[in-house]
């Protein structure tokens, strides 16, 4: 299983929509869209889980593609401890 990130997310994209989307190119066990803890408000990204052999099939199908009007960025998402 490998996480991917999915940035410039529309506010009222649901985990479920990411799923149901990200399911047409290969194997989803989770997703996820990040909210704002003080008002449960999206911050405009998530992440998608999903099985080793369908990253890099979903990187290429998703990335620079269109959900309700807004262009998405998709990349493998990083450890925690890599961030800055």
């Amino acid at each position: 299983m490998r996480t991917l990130y999915v940035g410039n997310l529309p506010w009222a994209t649901r985990a479920e929509e990411l799923q149901e989307v990200f399911g047409r190119h290969g194997e989803v066990i989770s997703a996820r869209v990040i909210t704002d803890r003080e008002t449960g408000r999206s911050r405009g990204f998530g992440f998608v889980e999903v099985a080793d052999d369908d990253v890099e099939n979903m990187i290429a199908a998703m990335n620079g593609t269109e959900l309700d009007g807004r262009v998405i960025t998709v990349n493998e998402a990083k450890a925690r401890e890599e961030r800055a």
